[in-house]
């Protein structure tokens, strides 16, 4: 059978089994073990094993339940009510000050905790109800929070960010910095369409400042600046060359839990048995999606159908922009069904010597595709933040909070086009710190 042929059938077959409801790294194995039984033989079975375990076998994946157990240990304190009130305390006098609060709180969260959902769910439960009770309108309130929960995959340090690098063999610490202007970017962008919506519905108090005394601010601040000190510690010592992520991430983790146990006393072992359990689950979950995908990509080379795939469009005669603008649609539609993980390990071994000979920077391709997965965190029919704001505020209806957030996500499209036209949003920090990428 003709490679290209071959791999539209593996394409309809992975499909069709991820539908069937088997968790994603299962059913990469399914699909592997089937096709590689039936066009290899039943020998080529026997490699599986050493494929699965030998996808493990990376120093740098250390890193990812480290980060996890970071995230885990601040999600499960008051750390975003704290930082959420912090920020509102200290810009009560910007105009619109309380949605700036949230979309910032989302930006530092995000930071410190790497998950969507979690700063979804931490600044949701505080930013939601006092937006509402101000007047701020629905779509406002909800899409906001649900956008600004999506940077948790794009802000370092990002789990999405280093499984990217570990999929396509990239430096993890470039990919760290190329994400921080582009989310400062998105960031900024979120806050002016969510400030012009409000004063677009014509109801210019829900702007006017509130009012807090310099005590007030200054309470607050010894229960947010550790957290903060934390992350910027991390990213000192990864690009400082005093450690390499992995032990970075270590050292954050353990840090963080001495925190959260002596700022919010977190002594109760039922709660650490929970920030340790949940951290295993998912880190587990992301460890076995690693591995089935290192199965994954081996069938489809061994079939020759990447190696295919990457001559066929190398020799379409398109402009890259073209190109670029399809595997954007791609991306698109499989972060709509797929989580952000499964996407780019299923993607990166057939998109990257695509990217590469078209002449794209794979790290700046990193941050597009990653803005393509945030994209589908607030896109139906998955679209995991609509539903976790939808937990928090029950009474906001589900096609509310999608209305309120569709404009974020034009947002993210122009952020899309800016760093088309303007690489250097992603790529200048990177070569300012570590110098010229390869």
């Amino acid at each position: 059978m003709d490679p290209l042929v071959l791999g539209a059938v593996v394409a309809v077959a992975t499909i069709l089994v991820l539908f069937s409801g088997v968790s994603v790294a299962l059913g990469l194995l399914i699909v592997s073990a089937g096709f590689l039984m039936v066009f290899d033989g039943m020998r080529s079975l026997e490699l599986m094993p050493e494929i699965l375990f030998g996808k493990l076998d990376n120093f740098a994946l250390l890193s990812i339940p480290m980060f996890i157990i970071m995230g885990a240990s601040i999600a499960s304190t008051r750390a975003g009510a704290d930082l959420y009130e912090a920020l509102e305390r200290w810009l009560t006098r910007v105009p619109g000050g309380l949605v700036v609060s949230n979309l910032g709180a989302c930006a530092l969260f995000a930071a410190m905790s790497g998950s969507s959902p979690a700063t979804c769910a931490a600044i949701g439960k505080m930013g939601i109800p006092e937006m509402r009770k101000r007047g701020y309108p629905d779509g406002v309130a909800a899409g906001s929070i649900a956008a600004g929960g999506t940077l948790g995959i794009l802000i370092p340090p990002s789990v999405t960010m280093i499984v990217y690098g570990i999929a396509t063999e990239t430096s993890i610490g470039r990919l760290f910095l190329a994400g921080v202007f582009p989310g400062l970017l998105l960031v900024g962008l979120f806050m002016l369409w969510s400030l012009y919506s409000t004063w677009r519905s014509g109801d210019a108090s829900v702007l006017s400042a509130g009012s807090y005394t310099w005590g007030e601010r200054f309470e607050i601040l010894p229960r947010v600046v550790p957290f903060l000190v934390i992350i910027v510690g991390v990213l000192y010592a990864m690009y400082g060359g005093i450690a390499t992520p992995s032990e970075t991430a270590a050292v954050g983790a353990l840090l963080c839990l001495l925190i959260a146990m002596v700022i919010y006393r977190l002594w109760n072992p039922r709660d650490l048995w929970v920030v340790l359990r949940d951290s295993t689950r998912e880190s587990v979950m992301i460890l076995f999606i690693i591995a089935a995908a290192g199965v994954f990509s081996y069938m489809l080379s061994s079939l020759y159908i990447t190696q295919s795939i990457a001559g066929w469009i190398g020799e379409l005669e398109v402009n890259r922009w073209v190109l670029m603008g399809a595997i954007n649609v791609f991306l698109l539609v499989a972060g709509f069904f797929l989580p952000p993980v499964a996407v780019i390990l299923m993607a990166a071994p057939i998109l990257l010597p695509i990217i590469t000979t078209a002449g794209f920077d794979p790290i700046w391709f990193a941050v597009i595709l990653t803005i393509n997965m945030e994209i589908g965190l607030i896109s139906p029919p998955v679209g995991l933040n609509l539903y976790v704001i939808n937990g928090i505020a029950p009474d906001i209806s589900l096609r509310t909070i999608l209305m309120g957030s569709l404009p974020f996500v034009l947002c993210m499209v122009v952020a899309i086009v800016l760093l088309s036209i303007f690489p250097g949003i992603a790529l200048w920090l990177p070569n300012l710190v570590m110098g010229p990428g390869m």
